[in-house]
């Protein structure tokens, strides 16, 4: 931080963070919006920019390029889009709910509870009476379950124990593992098959209507956050101080736990298991525009989405197969996992 010793020098330093933040998001938008067309055209089967606003604007008779982009590129960018906003904001959520820059849907355990649900509901069609919505809303189920669980685990009358947390968080993470692992032993070949890709993480089989069936949870989660900023940005200033500033700490966290099961759940249901995604975003703006939750949100939403496009480009074509998007995230994530726990030592254990 910059030497502030007058008012003015206040005024001037507090203009040139507005200035920073309002530049990283309008670069973020337009990253997002010039990632999305630039992705839409690589693949097998490459198109140009003229060709791509062509097919858009219904100008093309190609029934192939036109299902190329029309049903095939385009849902699957947006689930990559809505899949990264979801879990960059639910990191987000978790990291100031908690006070732990460990926090994340997949260092929690989050994920896995939720892919123990969406593969049950694969394996034996439990929940099936939900019709479409099954997968989903299981993973919806055991997310919040899991996070429940862990959040107990790591309650004390003085609050929340990080060290405690993260230790329950990775336990119940990897008994739901455990789960999804019996799962597998026990199916027939066609949904082992499927449950073990599924569990890579993975976008090749989101079409249009997985996009449907994401957005709305996540959607619904999201807005859940974005008018929770002002009570976000006091409880993680501290919980005290926010419940003397009327704040109800204890409704607030079982509100975010809503909003994160449903966007962690959506994602898992139609993406399979994806980690770090949560931990990685949020670090880097928060590292760029500090701690206001009303920058770290819309940051959060157009990054992740930025994020995961690239991720999927980079493992459907940099390879000489596609490659599960969860195991590109996994190799970054752990060394990026290993740099916040070597500095940031006394914000995780303390």
């Amino acid at each position: 931080m910059e030497d502030i010793k007058t008012l003015e020098d206040l005024n001037r330093y507090q203009k040139k963070k507005k200035r920073i933040s309002s530049l990283v998001m309008l670069t973020a938008f337009l990253g997002l919006i010039l990632t999305f067309f630039l992705t839409m055209m690589m693949g097998n089967y490459d198109l140009s920019v003229a060709e791509i606003f062509r097919i858009l604007f219904g100008m093309v008779d190609d029934s192939t390029k036109n299902y190329i982009v029309i049903d095939v590129r385009i849902p699957r960018l947006l689930c990559c889009i809505v899949v990264g906003a979801a879990l960059s904001t639910s990191g987000l959520v978790m990291q100031s709910l908690f006070k732990n820059p460990m926090a994340s849907p997949s260092v929690l355990g989050l994920s896995s509870g939720a892919a123990f649900g969406a593969a049950l509901a694969m394996a034996f069609g439990v929940g099936g009476f939900l019709g479409s919505v099954m997968i989903p809303g299981m993973a919806f189920i055991f997310c919040f379950i899991t996070m429940f669980t862990v959040y107990m685990l790591a309650r004390t009358k003085y609050g929340v124990a990080k060290t405690t947390l993260l230790l329950s968080g990775i336990a119940i993470g990897a008994f739901f593992s455990g789960l999804v692992s019996l799962l597998q032993y026990v199916v027939n070949t066609d949904v082992l098959t499927n449950i073990v890709y599924w569990t890579m993480g993975s976008f090749a089989n989101c079409g249009w209507q997985s996009f449907q069936l994401v957005i709305i949870p996540v959607f619904v989660g999201l807005l859940i956050v974005a008018l929770s900023v002002k009570e976000l940005n006091l409880i993680s200033a501290g919980e005290e101080q926010a419940a003397d500033m009327g704040v109800n700490v204890k409704n607030v966290r079982i509100t975010m736990m809503i909003a994160t099961s449903l966007m962690v759940g959506g994602s898992v249901a139609i993406s399979g298991v994806i980690g770090f995604v949560g931990l990685i975003v949020p670090h880097i703006f928060r590292m760029i525009v500090g701690p206001n939750h009303a920058l770290l949100i819309p940051l959060c939403i157009l990054g992740g989405g930025i994020f995961m496009i690239v991720m999927d480009t980079i493992a459907k074509s940099a390879f000489a197969m596609s490659l599960p998007v969860g195991i590109l995230t996994a190799l970054i994530g752990a060394p990026f996992f290993i740099y916040v726990m070597r500095t940031r030592k006394r914000e995780i254990w303390d």
